[in-house]
């Protein structure tokens, strides 16, 4: 791995790092620039998650206040179906084709920066919420099963899925923002770690890589929490959305267009 190389890939880390830290989306940028630079595409993806996680894991230390015990104890069936459904997540991505997963990523592409896409309704909605009440046991079993297909998403691809569990949060009863963020980013990170030692298992991951990636992450991280004092969440989340789009259209090209 060149100079050029090596700073990209830094370069493209710190910038998801801070993105994730503001507003999320960081994996638009980090996961397509492993495929410019020629890395298979299941590498690619594992090795970006693996590279992102310990992010992920700090921010989860952030919202320790918000988060009680009884909340976690409230949470735990949410929490055992997200590691279930990201195990057969990573375990699918495994087991999928090179060239299958290579005509999949445009359309993983489109699909999480559309979710993205409905972040801020789907906040609004869920800040605006005051159900407060703990959901029936069919309700609860319910729940726990979109959870667990979530999970499998989270552990496939899994760009823009955490927007998506906040109604589901609503519904479990918790009408704290601060509670629904930090449970959301509880249960990605879970996800995520059950995902990132089946990748490492695997040997999926390209270490050179990871390495470079996961210090730049962590400092965009440490800068972006800073930065999303002065800058508006909104204004990250348009540029966000427009590489979104930008990387599904070039990548809908070079896969359909350019064969």
């Amino acid at each position: 791995m060149g100079t050029t190389e090596t700073s990209l890939l830094f370069g493209a880390a710190l910038i998801a790092g801070a993105l994730n830290s503001i507003a999320g989306g960081g994996s638009f940028l980090s996961f397509p620039l492993l495929l410019f630079l020629g890395i298979p595409s299941v590498q690619a993806n594992a090795s970006n998650t693996v590279a992102l996680w310990p992010g992920t894991l700090a921010s989860t230390g952030a919202y320790r206040k918000s988060l009680s015990r009884d909340l976690l104890r409230r949470m735990l069936p949410m929490v055992v179906s997200t590691v279930a459904g990201s195990l057969i997540g990573a375990w699918l991505l495994l087991h999928t084709r090179q060239r299958t997963f290579d005509k999949l990523v445009p359309w993983l592409l489109l699909s999480g920066t559309l979710l993205f896409c409905a972040r801020g309704k789907v906040s609004g909605w869920a800040s605006g919420s005051q159900q407060g009440r703990d959901p029936s046991g069919k309700t609860l079993a319910l729940l726990t099963s979109v959870q667990g297909l979530l999970g499998i998403y989270i552990g496939y691809f899994g760009a823009g899925v955490g927007i998506v569990m906040m109604p589901l949060l609503v519904l479990m009863g918790i009408d704290d923002i601060h509670s629904m963020s930090g449970i959301r980013t509880l249960l990605v990170t879970s996800g995520n770690a059950v995902a990132v030692t089946l990748f490492i298992a695997a040997h999926a991951v390209l270490w050179p890589i990871v390495l470079v990636m996961t210090l730049g992450a962590i400092l965009g991280g440490y800068a972006g929490a800073h930065a999303a004092q002065k800058l508006q969440p909104k204004t990250v989340g348009y540029l966000v959305i427009a590489i979104g789009f930008a990387m599904s259209a070039v990548f809908f090209s070079r896969t359909y267009l350019c064969h």
